[in-house]
């Protein structure tokens, strides 16, 4: 069997360390790097060329998502792994949007783990079998079957009026130089405000917030 060789990024060293400790008892993996941030992911992962990226979504400077988005479009043949605590829709969603292969969470059993590398290292998608679940459900039902959709004012009270629109326009997909011409204000404030918006529902990045606004019927 060839090696698989995997870059480890979390800002986490225990978590890195135990990582870490897995690979090296198992005979077909290899870690290449260890990185704590995103931007460390994303230089690691152009100097290593790893087969597989063991990828955290909240680190500092760059988020995992993010981080997944840049490296997957510069380097397709690499396979990133979340592995992280996350396990809303949300996040899973957004993940599979950046070109995540696969989704764990922390805590999978070591067996589970391994194999999920092996799976993503052989171009498979792979999810534990808690976010699998979720997915099914959601596919089979839909949130918006299963739960009533409440006006955006309701759902978003935290957000300004000005917030609400950019947050439509969000979801959308429209970018922040667009939606500065159309809303008449300049980037830098669409970024102030898109920075606002992601505060206050906690989310990690454009495409959690869209999926947030489209389940409340914005955009």
């Amino acid at each position: 069997m060839d090696t698989i060789r995997v870059l480890i990024v979390d800002d986490h060293q225990l978590f890195r360390d135990g990582l870490r400790a897995l690979l090296l008892a198992a005979p077909d993996t290899e870690v290449v790097g260890e990185a704590a941030t995103g931007a460390e992911a994303l230089r690691l992962a152009a100097e290593t060329q790893p087969d597989v990226i063991l990828m955290d979504i909240q680190m500092p400077d760059l988020d995992g998502i993010e981080a997944t988005r840049q490296i997957v479009a510069a380097n397709p043949q690499v396979g990133v792994l979340m592995v992280t605590m996350f396990e809303d829709n949300q996040s899973v969603f957004a993940a599979m949007r950046a070109g995540a292969r696969g989704y764990v969470l922390k805590g999978a059993r070591h067996d589970d783990m391994l194999r999920a590398i092996r799976a993503v290292g052989s171009g498979e998608a792979i999810f534990s079998p808690a976010i699998a679940a979720r997915l099914m459900d959601f596919f089979a039902h839909g949130r918006a079957a299963a739960q009533p959709i409440a006006h955006p004012e309701e759902t978003f009270a935290d957000l300004t009026d000005r917030e609400r629109e950019i947050l439509a326009l969000i979801a959308q997909g429209q970018p922040n130089a667009a939606i500065a011409e159309a809303l008449t204000i300049s980037i830098k404030t669409v970024r102030n405000h898109v920075s606002n918006i992601f505060s206050k529902l906690q989310v990690a990045d454009r495409a959690q917030a869209a999926i947030r606004a489209r389940e409340a019927g914005l955009g």
